[in-house]
């Protein structure tokens, strides 16, 4: 099979020659530079320079020449936007290991500290010395009182979360210049390529609430608010949707997959209860996985975080195609479990190989074994993508990255 193929029968649980591997293909089954740097290194690859596209999660981009000798089977639709060596500048890795950041991005350094600006210049992550990666210290809303806000500059307020700083790909301007170009650039990228293609939405509802206001205070207005954060799922669906809209008009003929994302679970379960999430989220949830299955025929994959166990029921209702980064570890979400209640059902993409202990502290023999382990389970009856959970971290072994991703080909569909 080809590995597109082999990716879109997987997530519609039909036979594979062998489980199909997803490897940088989103933001959240990648690599973090420094790691990669080593990477490259132990696989003897010295071309090219490291590009950390998400600069946030400093997450570099896994070149082709890497995804050939892995065996990889995803690609993300990033990768045919910045291709000209004036649409990246240098900077250094906190482990000074030399990189390239997007040239769109705003960095400025204070001290010893970086701080990361939005386009009107505001400070909306800080870097302190010795950390890996940016924290969000803005957040747009919080001065508002929820109960009495219109969300008239919902739009403007966006703009100012960390995470709205965009990736390659989706720096581009939704008039009608910027989605032609957008749309040419996928066309190729697709021309050029048999892999699978995941296009990056996003569509969040209850993070962006805690992005707009902190985690603590949007968590304390779900219970004593709940119909405001109904309000403000409303408004936040309703500019999402119009993008969606846009962004899909352009792109739509060229990707396989659009993955939406919202991190509902803890290590111990839901952070909210499932009643709070059927009220408050689902139907504007359903309303744009569906837009997008509708508008372009696209499988729809969520990103999830944690202990969602309680959800996936729900979510097969709503037309999700598929789950990631599937956290095995955490409380309900044994593979065993996943896949004798929801397998037939749902694809769970993700769930592969433990990144919390297994991945950056055992030997490659010990890895490998464990992929094996979960494997067997994962891609009984196919509906199985490999992805280890969550990227892979700066501390961890090239040798062992390696052992699991030569563990992954070696596993079979049936």
């Amino acid at each position: 099979m080809r590995p597109r193929e082999r990716v879109l029968a997987a997530v519609e649980h039909r036979p594979v020659d062998r489980v199909p591997i997803d490897f940088g293909g989103h933001r959240s089954s990648g690599i973090m530079a420094i790691a990669y740097a080593r990477l490259k290194r132990h696989l003897g690859i010295s071309s090219g320079d490291v590009y950390v596209y998400d600069v946030i999660q400093q997450l570099a981009i896994v070149e082709p020449p890497v995804l050939d000798e892995l065996g990889v089977d995803t690609v993300e639709m990033g990768r045919g936007f910045c291709l000209e060596p004036a649409d990246w500048r240098d900077w250094t890795l906190p482990d000074g290991t030399p990189c390239k950041v997007p040239a769109y991005v705003h960095l400025e350094r204070r001290g010893d500290d970086w701080y990361l600006l939005s386009d009107r210049g505001t400070p909306v992550g800080l870097q302190k010395k010795g950390c890996l990666y940016f924290d969000q210290i803005h957040f747009p809303l919080a001065p508002r009182a929820i109960e009495d806000d219109d969300f008239a500059d919902l739009e403007e307020a966006l703009d100012e979360v960390m995470w709205s700083v965009p990736h390659p790909g989706a720096h581009l301007p939704l008039d009608a210049a910027g989605l032609a170009e957008m749309a040419r650039r996928a066309a190729a990228l697709r021309a050029s390529t048999d892999r699978a293609v995941v296009a990056l939405f996003g569509g969040n509802l209850f993070e962006m609430g805690q992005m707009l206001y902190g985690m603590e205070r949007y968590l304390a207005e779900l219970a004593l608010h709940p119909e405001d954060c109904v309000r403000l799922s409303e408004a936040l669906t309703r500019v999402h949707l119009a993008k969606l809209e846009k962004w899909l008009g352009a792109i739509g003929p060229h990707v396989d997959v659009v993955l939406f994302g919202d991190d509902l679970g803890g290590q111990r379960g839901p952070l909210i209860s499932p009643a709070t999430y059927r009220r408050v989220f689902a139907p504007f949830h359903r309303t744009m996985w569906r837009r997008a299955k509708e508008r372009a025929g696209v499988k729809v994959q969520l990103h999830s975080c944690g202990g969602i166990e309680p959800l996936l029921g729900d979510f097969v209702e709503m037309g999700l195609d598929a789950v990631n980064p599937v956290q095995t570890s955490a409380r309900g979400m044994e593979p065993a479990t996943l896949k004798s209640r929801h397998g037939d059902r749902l694809c769970f993409w993700g769930g592969g190989c433990d990144t919390h202990r297994v991945l950056p502290s055992g030997t490659p023999e010990e890895v490998a074994g464990h992929v094996r382990q979960q494997g067997a389970v994962m891609a009984r009856g196919s509906g199985f993508v490999f992805q280890q959970v969550h990227n892979v971290m700066a501390d961890v072994p090239p040798e062992n990255v390696v052992a699991m991703l030569r563990a992954a080909a070696g596993l079979t569909g049936s």
